[in-house]
């Protein structure tokens, strides 16, 4: 896990892929947080993303550098045990801006489940991670 979440880290910017009906969907993220043999990822619940997570959890994390790529999919389940966030805010203070009472916006932190996750090159040599 530590070497996925190292990956994540050193890319910086990684893309999440959902499902919007039929339609496929990526965006970039970054927030992500190691703990208790896990990796959390976070979005707003008031996001279109929450509602494809929440309607298919079936889920892609792809994140790309120097002429490697990791590939992570699995189930994306929510957590709501409060220490994730707080440890998230730690880490990117200012998502204090848009996660608040004033915004009203909350935090969704989750997590993969029935994970795998594979280590790519260009030259088509695969690394088994999970």
């Amino acid at each position: 896990m530590s070497e996925l979440n190292d990956f994540l880290t050193e890319a910086g910017v990684f893309f999440l892929a959902t499902e919007d009906g039929k339609q496929p969907k990526v965006r970039p993220l970054g927030a992500h947080l190691e703990e208790d043999g896990k990796i959390f990822f976070t979005i707003g619940d008031h996001k279109d993303v929450y509602k494809q997570i929440t309607d298919n959890p079936l889920v892609e994390i792809v994140a790309y550098k120097n002429r490697q790529w990791i590939r992570y999919t699995g189930k994306a389940v929510f957590d709501d045990e409060p220490k994730y966030a707080e440890r998230v805010l730690e880490m990117l203070p200012h998502l204090k801006n848009v996660y608040n009472e004033k915004t009203g916006y909350k935090m969704a932190i989750f997590h993969l489940e029935d994970s795998h996750a594979v280590l790519l090159d260009m030259a088509g040599n695969c690394k088994q991670l999970l």
